[in-house]
């Protein structure tokens, strides 16, 4: 440690904790839990754009390929923490029918809130990229922004007609068509 410097020690979640985490009742109740970083915490109420934005862009998705599914709010258990992204878009034959997703989704997707810290919102996107996610979506939907991260690359901020990065054959979306899809369809 560096002479003068301050060492902050961050509690780890343990396994344990996760799965008593995953034990509690209610934690699928709407909004959902997540179990991150050593805390339970309950998502924000979505808006009505934001809830639109995720309904049309699973569909938007879904429609374009089999070999994916897009899901809005699964449970993810990528160990040590529980996760529930926005939408979740898993390669079909990972998906079991027991519920939560084990391990890292494929493709991440994730909405901010206007009440949402854009900060423990890349904390859980870097965790699930350490643990297989190749690629991330985070939408900015009042500054019309979307940051991109893919494996382990830094995020790019896309804006406007930008084509944005998508798996499979999934083609056609740009930030414009992900913003409209706020709009009712």
């Amino acid at each position: 440690m560096l002479d003068g410097a301050i060492m902050i020690e961050t509690p780890q979640p343990t396994a344990t904790q996760l799965n008593e985490f995953l034990q509690q009742p209610n934690i699928e109740g709407s909004p959902a839990w997540e179990f991150l970083f050593g805390s339970a915490k309950q998502k924000p109420m979505p808006t009505l754009f934001h809830s639109r934005l995720q309904r049309n862009l699973v569909n938007a998705i879904n429609r374009q390929t089999t070999a994916y599914e897009a899901i809005q709010e699964l449970r993810c258990i990528v160990p040590p923490l529980s996760p529930v992204p926005d939408i979740v878009v898993v390669q079909t034959e990972r998906l079991q029918e027991d519920g939560a997703l084990q391990g890292a989704p494929d493709w991440l997707i994730e909405i901010r809130s206007p009440d949402q810290g854009t900060l423990d919102l890349q904390n859980k996107i870097l965790h699930c990229l350490a643990q297989g996610t190749v690629l991330a979506w985070l939408i900015d939907i009042q500054r019309e922004r979307v940051w991109v991260w893919e494996s382990d690359e830094l995020p790019i901020i896309y804006a406007g007609n930008n084509v944005l990065p998508t798996l499979a054959d999934i083609q056609d979306l740009t930030v414009e068509t992900v913003i409209a899809m706020t709009k009712r369809h």
